[in-house]
């Protein structure tokens, strides 16, 4: 008897979280795309009132001597998976990245074509976010643009596992090297934004790093083929916020 209890309660909080998302479902195309984020749930309202938004249009830079980059890389486990948004990958403890004083821990990368930020109007073919976040659960978000050009080889040990699925992760055979994927230097444009997708949460530190990686039309073409449409946000207005460089 205990166990139909339980699994009764267990079917019922699993149709209460699948009706929970199936209200809160949004997209990039159609009635649900980022034109409408706002007015899907009463969570996502940030998406249409917040100031703060993410991304941006860079330009006006204001000249500062901001502290330098510090990140660390440790080598270790990650997961591919298609959340049917983006193509996502998960790493483990150990990517850090120090910011005023405080350390940010490295949860995941994914990716944007096009991408979200813009430089000075320029937008670039493909835009990856590495998320981090300290210990009392702020959100840091370094950005990195890939221009056209060159096969990426760091992107092609993640793409021959690129999953065509939706929600089936796997573990990459040979994990992304992190410090070989990001540019030798790291200057960067620094401004206070959001999450660029629902529930848009502000707060978000943004580091968007100037130089650009490379990526051939066939990486680009392959991811977008994966993910079936555009997944980029366009861009915000800045409100009074102030980009420095």
């Amino acid at each position: 008897m205990k166990g139909k209890v339980l699994l009764a309660a267990l079917l019922a909080a699993s149709f209460s979280i699948s009706a929970a998302e199936q209200h809160a479902h949004w997209s990039y195309e159609g009635q649900e795309d980022p034109a409408h984020w706002g007015k899907l749930s009463p969570d996502f309202s940030l998406c249409e009132t917040g100031k703060n938004q993410s991304p941006v249009n860079i330009q006006g830079a204001l000249k500062t001597h901001h502290g330098k980059l510090e990140l660390a890389f440790q080598p270790g486990k990650q997961q591919i998976v298609n959340n049917g948004h983006t193509i996502q990958i998960n790493v483990s403890e150990g990517n850090t990245l120090r910011l005023d004083n405080d350390t940010f821990t490295l949860q995941q990368f994914h990716f944007h074509a096009p991408s979200e930020n813009e430089i000075d109007g320029k937008q670039f073919p493909l835009e990856g976010h590495f998320v981090y976040k300290n210990k009392a659960g702020a959100l840091a978000v370094l950005a990195l643009m890939f221009q056209e050009g060159k096969a990426n080889p760091q992107l092609a040990q993640a793409w021959q596992q690129m999953p065509t699925a939706v929600d089936q992760p796997a573990v990459l055979n040979k994990p992304v090297d992190l410090k070989a994927l990001l540019p030798k230097t790291f200057k960067f444009y620094r401004f206070s934004g959001s999450l660029t997708t629902p529930p848009c949460s502000e707060g978000v530190s943004w580091l968007v790093l100037e130089q650009p990686v490379s990526a051939s039309a066939e990486q680009i073409s392959q991811f977008r083929g994966v993910i079936h449409h555009a997944n980029n946000r366009p861009v915000q207005p800045l409100n009074g916020r102030v980009i420095v460089d």
